[in-house]
């Protein structure tokens, strides 16, 4: 597969839904999770520098990259943190190091306070976690997301282009732009964009922000200082309700700090997972 995408070959059927998921090296185990609109793909090259020390696992949110997208099944917050909890469970994983960008975030800490999933480490990056949030376009959409849904697909690609190139700070290459919009750029794919976002509601954070001071795991928050998604006070609000957790604002970096800082990213997670790794030990790797 060289420097492509992450093949995932595996699936884990939930509910009816296909979760589509992969497993690289050997180690303890680390989880990547991405937010939206991303997938897997957004983890790729940190997955596989990863796996050379580690087990780790990637995997699909139903509803976006290669994941089912039946339009029946919802794709919330609250769903996904479910599903996420009994995926460590089918996996195996009683407590993986655990590192999630944007939704990922709320999906891992809800899985941890509300659905009892446990972590050796955390870490959160640029990540949805405290309210308020959500822009003027996630409202629009949810108030017209079957006129959005029916969009002709120049006119769709055009918006989704505009809308993802927003998320970083230094400009996406063209190889980057077609990643991140493939998975939304056919029928089934711009539907499910769409709903996606429809079903964006900040009560699945509100459900859990008042718990954050409850965490009692190592936590390192990770933000792009030039965040215009989620702006980078918010990074250091999270580090303040969090216990001990530590904070690194990385400097010329967007919402899509894998991107805009690819290096100082890797080195910042690296750093981490060895010093956690090397205090509690390599936990059991699981499936």
């Amino acid at each position: 597969m060289g420097f492509g995408e992450l093949e995932l070959s595996r699936t884990f059927e939930w509910r009816g839904r296909s979760v589509a998921w992969e497993r690289l090296g050997e180690g303890a185990p680390v989880v990547l999770c991405h937010g939206t609109p991303w997938s897997a793909q957004l983890w790729a090259p940190f997955a596989r520098a990863l796996s050379e020390e580690f087990a780790v696992h990637v995997w699909d949110m139903p509803g976006y990259g290669r994941s089912s997208k039946d339009p029946g099944h919802a794709v919330d917050l609250g769903t996904q943190g479910e599903l996420f909890a009994d995926l460590l469970t089918y996996w195996g994983l009683a407590a993986p190091h655990v590192i999630a960008h944007d939704y990922g975030g709320a999906v891992s800490l809800r899985a941890k306070l509300l659905h009892g999933a446990e972590y050796a480490s955390l870490a959160l990056v640029d990540v949805v976690a405290l309210r308020p949030w959500g822009s003027e376009f996630f409202r629009l959409v949810a108030e017209n997301a079957e006129v959005f849904q029916a969009q002709p697909p120049t006119v769709h690609k055009g918006a989704l282009e505009s809308y993802i190139g927003t998320a970083s700070h230094r400009g996406l290459t063209g190889a980057q732009l077609a990643t991140l919009t493939g998975p939304w750029l056919d029928e089934e794919g711009q539907r499910a964009f769409y709903r996606q976002i429809a079903e964006a509601d900040v009560r699945f954070t509100d459900e859990m922000q008042d718990r954050y001071p409850e965490l009692e795991l190592p936590v390192k928050v990770i933000w792009g200082a030039d965040d215009t998604w989620i702006p980078v006070d918010r990074a250091e609000q999270l580090a303040d309700a969090i216990p001990g957790a530590l904070l690194d604002v990385i400097p010329d970096a967007g919402h899509l700090i894998q991107y805009d800082a690819p290096v100082e990213l890797a080195f910042s997670l690296h750093r981490w997972l060895t010093a956690e790794v090397g205090r509690w030990g390599p936990a059991g790797s699981g499936r």
